[in-house]
């Protein structure tokens, strides 16, 4: 139920390719998802309808944490007693964990980077891992893949697991190295505050055995307060001198960036890639550690990271829509502030001499109330002209409770920006295209965790023209 969420359909794929019969529902089917269960054959159906999964008959059914009391085909199922159901974590610890050498890649950001990063790492190295990876990596044939070997790379989401189970997913993933790439507020349809969510990566670190790893961001003072731990060994990874893996004499320009990782002292390798921004710089320290270790390797350092300088990285993570000689798009799925900043500052790096366009989406529950109102201001301040789309469902929230584009537009402003706020995603490309019509050239980046409806494929359109 809900298949075509990107874990969904990748774990749908995973259960297909263990040999399961397997068909979902969704009430909405659009590609890439479809296109790829279709291509593997999983009957995928428009909808929900109880009285085709009485004549179905399922052995088992998954159900996904998008689902809710109220929807038919859940009410039909709660009326099954004995029908079982779990959701997508409980699957994954029964069936596709145990056994394995589970590699869960956790934290506010980065969490799809890193995975592909470790997945990519490890597959070049001919461990045979297998993988779930809530993107669309450039590197890897697919986001997911069962694999032969021990290890399994997982994102560890800290959102809930389903509406009867409102533990973390990664609570269920076994953890044997378990990377903590940052912790931040997020999620405020979830969580009440920020210590609300320690409280779960508390949890989290208390199921790593004593022969694994936590892999804790020591320049991460939230990570840093939920230790120290004595039941499993911790491994520090950052710029600060006391990290056990450091990233010591980064650089980034128009061709990419460039960086030392220093494992307990000694160089373990120099990394040129194309890849921009300091946080990717953490993302491959972490994940290099992590692949290192799921290995076996009693020495991280003997584990080869030459394939790094070829990782192009995963869709919709600063990606490149559209470029001629005077006009580059990009899209990213940053919708955090500083995620939204790292960018920024990444793309500066990337296009230093272009005037840097920024198109933002407020469109997850955090992004969309108030609470970083001022955070997402100061982000947004990064770029020289900011293009605030409608605010998602703000029909939902309280006037007091939803952010205040306008007032966020008259700050930017105050601050030497160009800024303007929307009441629609439309009438946003309108004025954004009318603006790039009369302008010499420049960078447009847009920031969404979502479909922006559709804005990016049409300037697209647009500018080919």
């Amino acid at each position: 139920m809900g298949i075509c969420g990107t874990a969904m359909g990748n774990a749908a794929l995973l259960l297909k390719e263990q040999g399961h019969d397997v068909f979902g529902a969704d009430a909405g089917i659009y590609p890439p998802m479809s296109d790829v269960l279709a291509d593997a054959g999983i009957e995928v159906f428009d909808g929900f309808d109880a009285s085709r999964l009485t004549e179905l008959q399922p052995d088992r059914v998954v159900v996904g944490n998008a689902m809710s009391r109220g929807n038919v085909e859940v009410e039909w199922l709660l009326n099954q007693s004995e029908l079982p159901f779990v959701s997508l974590p409980q699957l994954f610890h029964d069936t596709v964990l145990a056994g394995r050498c589970p590699v869960v890649i956790s934290g506010t950001h980065g969490k799809t980077t890193t995975s592909t990063l470790a997945a990519f790492l490890l597959d070049a190295s001919g461990a045979q891992p297998g993988w779930l990876i809530g993107g669309v990596p450039h590197d890897l044939p697919g986001g997911a893949k069962l694999g032969e070997g021990a290890p399994f790379v997982i994102e560890g989401d800290e959102y809930d697991s389903a509406f009867f189970d409102k533990r973390s997913k990664f609570i269920h993933y076994r953890p044997q190295v378990a990377v903590l790439n940052n912790l931040e507020f997020d999620h405020a349809d979830i969580f009440r505050d920020l210590a609300d969510v320690k409280r779960t990566f508390s949890h989290f670190l208390r199921i790593i055995p004593s022969v694994g790893y936590a892999l804790i961001n020591g320049d991460d003072a939230n990570l840093m307060s939920l230790l120290p731990v004595s039941w499993t060994q911790v491994v520090t990874v950052g710029q600060g001198e006391a990290n056990d893996l450091r990233i010591v004499d980064f650089k980034d320009g128009a061709e990419g960036a460039s960086f030392d990782l220093l494992w307990k002292g000694q160089l373990w390798t120099t990394v040129r890639w194309s890849m921009h921004g300091l946080f990717n710089a953490r993302n491959a320290a972490m994940a290099s550690l992590a692949a290192a270790l799921a290995t076996g390797l009693s020495c991280p350092t003997e584990f080869d990271l030459s394939a790094l300088s070829r990782f192009q990285g995963v869709k919709r993570r600063q990606d490149v829509l559209y470029a001629d000689e005077n006009w580059t798009v990009i899209e990213d799925f940053a919708h955090h502030p500083t995620a939204v900043a790292g960018a920024l500052e990444a793309l500066r790096a990337a296009y230093p001499d272009r005037p840097l366009l920024a198109c933002f989406e407020p469109r997850s529950n955090t992004a969309a109330s108030s609470l970083f109102q001022s955070a997402f201001t100061e982000a947004l301040s990064g770029a020289d002209s900011i293009y605030l789309g409608a605010v998602h469902r703000a029909d939902r929230m309280l006037p007091e409770e939803r952010l205040d584009t306008a007032k966020m537009v008259s700050e930017l402003q105050g601050e030497g920006r160009q800024a303007s706020a929307f009441s629609s995603n439309v009438l946003m490309l309108d004025q954004l295209y009318a603006d790039i019509e009369q302008g010499a050239g420049g960078l447009v980046v847009f920031f969404s965790n979502g479909s922006f409806d559709g804005v990016q494929a049409k300037l697209v359109k647009l500018l080919a023209k």
